[in-house]
């Protein structure tokens, strides 16, 4: 029974490194969450809306906290989470904006150039609003990126390998946004595909980790993906509808999983094909630090 949870070494077992990491992270977050819902409730305000805005911030702080208390017990510089930030680190993360803006951008341009929608001003959008989105999709990136591709991704890449690391993770990646408006909403066609997307992007995600060692690369590809989605394109983002650019699209009658319908881009095909050329691209590159996928 105590090799179930410790190996040979002595050591805990990476798989409960993980299911600890999740579970400290979730009470952390609650912890951070919970006196802000109850002075909401107080005012009288309406506040989901509140809290879907400052969620992502308190996610990452829980994140960041929880990341080095768990290193500091194992004695590991905080550094080897992929956080060491300098010169390199900044600018793999523009890379990674640079490369999550063209996944948003190349299926927008093919959909357009077959008809399937034309854009429109939009009236409540505005350029202070596309800078407080760059913030907010900020904290969604580094939030995600700690829960995903973080600590416990690394864990348990050193215990089961990358191969079933990024299979078991890109599931729960998929799993956890189903609950999102327009998922959850979706048709059985469109849901497949939204979900098959989100996957195909935790593999990306986690191919960004693996072939750097650092978070900066699958940071900035999901900051530049979410950005550009919604702030810049107008699409939704995942369904959610909290980002607001200077244009907006209106859909043709395309099938839905061809164009992502409500959910955004990332419900179609199109970007379903340009993902995969990414992932083709990162398994044909070979950096200094890139890791074995086996």
């Amino acid at each position: 029974m105590k090799r179930l949870f410790v190996d040979a070494l002595g050591r805990l077992r990476s798989g409960w490194k993980l299911v600890g990491y999740f579970l400290a992270y979730q009470i952390a977050t609650g912890i951070l969450v919970f006196p802000l819902v109850l002075v909401l409730i107080a005012k009288h305000r309406p506040y989901l809306p509140v809290l879907e805005i400052t969620e992502p911030f308190l996610g990452a702080l829980a994140g960041l906290a929880m990341s080095a208390a768990a290193l500091a017990m194992e004695r590991r510089p905080f550094a080897s989470l992929g956080l060491a930030l300098g010169g390199r680190w900044f600018r793999e993360a523009a890379l990674g904006v640079l490369l999550g803006a063209l996944l948003m951008l190349l299926p927008a341009l093919l959909l357009r150039a077959s008809g399937a929608f034309h854009w429109v001003p939009d009236t409540g959008g505005s350029l202070r609003g596309m800078a407080l989105g760059l913030l907010f999709f900020g904290a969604v990136a580094v939030n995600e990126e700690l829960a995903f591709r973080g600590y416990g991704f690394q864990r348990l890449v050193e215990g089961i390998g990358p191969r079933w690391t990024l299979f078991l993770l890109a599931l729960a990646f998929a799993a956890i946004h189903l609950g999102n408006p327009g998922i959850s909403g979706a048709g059985l066609a469109l849901k497949l595909t939204t979900l098959l997307n989100i996957a195909v992007s935790a593999i990306l995600l986690g191919l960004c980790y693996l072939r750097t060692r650092s978070l900066a690369l699958p940071i900035g590809v999901h900051l530049g993906w979410n950005w550009t989605q919604g702030n810049l394109l107008g699409f939704g983002v995942s369904g959610t509808t909290l980002a607001r650019g200077l244009w907006a699209p209106v859909l043709h009658t395309k099938p839905l999983w061809l164009t992502g319908g409500a959910v955004g881009l990332e419900g179609s095909l199109a970007c379903t094909l340009f993902c995969l050329l990414a992932i083709l691209g990162l398994a044909l590159w070979k950096p200094k630090t890139c890791a074995a996928i086996s």
